[in-house]
């Protein structure tokens, strides 16, 4: 196993799934809140789980989107890894298909809440109801 805080490969596997301004962006809100913060989740989140060997980074994102799903009221997280998803070549399809997945487990209304994440037409077609 590698190292459970590695900086390092924390910032090079940040690089890949995210665009320098969203990364940008959350570390400096993180940061504001609770200083130091940020860096222990580049190095223990993104540099330690993210680097262990058994799953894929497409595996990875499929988990994250069923966990922000399930817990809701995190949109912006659940938008920020429905980028990711496509930043790592994911289809929306695919995206929406995970998502429709998760219902028997998280119910209709959850579901459907992060499918406006993913598909943000169909929340203004929605709000129109």
């Amino acid at each position: 196993m590698t190292s459970p805080f590695d900086p390092i490969a924390g910032a090079s596997t940040l690089a890949e799934l995210q665009d320098a301004a969203t990364t940008e962006g959350w570390r400096a809100t993180v940061s504001a809140a609770a200083p130091g913060l940020d860096d222990w989740i580049v190095g223990a989140v993104f540099g330690g789980t993210y680097q262990r060997p058994a799953l894929t980074l497409r595996d990875r994102q499929l988990l994250n989107l069923g966990a922000l799903a399930a817990l809701g009221s995190v949109d912006p997280q659940l938008v920020g890894h429905v980028r990711t998803c496509e930043r790592i070549g994911m289809t929306s399809e695919e995206i929406a298909e995970a998502v429709v997945h998760l219902i028997p487990y998280i119910g209709l209304p959850r579901a459907l809440a992060a499918l406006r994440m993913v598909n943000p037409a169909a929340s203004d077609s929605s709000s129109a109801r």
